[in-house]
């Protein structure tokens, strides 16, 4: 196996989440506000409203702009 190869399976090993739980998810989806990342994966899946998003932390303007995602 070649070194990129190698490295980039390493990568991947560390980057998963074992398992998580929906108060974890809020946390990671603020996180994820703060860094200006994609929140939509988590938000989808475990299906967040806006909500817990605000009492997570997440910022009103936040959870305004993802607002097509949310459940109601």
């Amino acid at each position: 196996m070649g070194k990129a190869k190698k490295r980039s399976i390493n990568l991947g090993k560390h980057n998963q989440f074992t398992s998580m739980t929906r108060e974890d998810a809020v946390l990671e989806v603020v996180k994820r506000f703060k860094r200006n990342e994609s929140v939509l994966d988590l938000v989808t899946m475990f299906g967040l409203s806006a909500e817990e998003l605000l009492e997570g932390g997440a910022l009103y303007e936040e959870v305004k702009s993802i607002e097509g995602m949310l459940d109601a």
